[in-house]
């Protein structure tokens, strides 16, 4: 794990924390390789600092105190540190709203009003 690590911090070294795509994707143990254009996730183009610090943040279950204790700094430093990052990932919509057709038949079924029905389509365009 720790070469792994070093071999990041080598590659953002290198990129100077500009963007760049992967093209090449090895299976490690079969020898399959895969080409193409491949973005890195989110979380991957995180500096190695911030990569360590959302595991940490992670493995504490999101406890700041623990953060504190473990990184020797305030709660405010935490939370700003935490805002910064926040920031740099897009935000993934974990309930995404019902399509106009769930609506409609949600509608038929008679589960919702016409006026919630009205209600859930405005949001869609």
């Amino acid at each position: 794990m720790k070469d792994e690590a070093m071999d990041w911090q080598e590659l953002t070294n290198l990129t100077r924390g500009q963007s760049f795509l992967v093209e090449r994707v090895r299976l490690a143990g079969s020898g399959v390789a895969i080409e193409g254009e491949f973005e890195l996730p989110q979380l991957a183009q995180l500096n190695v600092e911030d990569q360590v610090f959302v595991t940490a943040f992670v493995r504490c279950h999101g406890s700041i105190k623990q953060m504190e204790r473990i990184f020797g700094v305030s709660y405010p430093t935490i939370k700003a540190r935490l805002n910064r990052i926040a920031q740099m990932l897009d935000f993934v919509e974990t309930d995404p709203a019902p399509s106009r057709a769930e609506v409609i038949d949600r509608l038929r079924r008679g589960e919702i009003t016409a006026q919630q029905a009205l209600s859930e389509l405005e949001g869609h365009t």
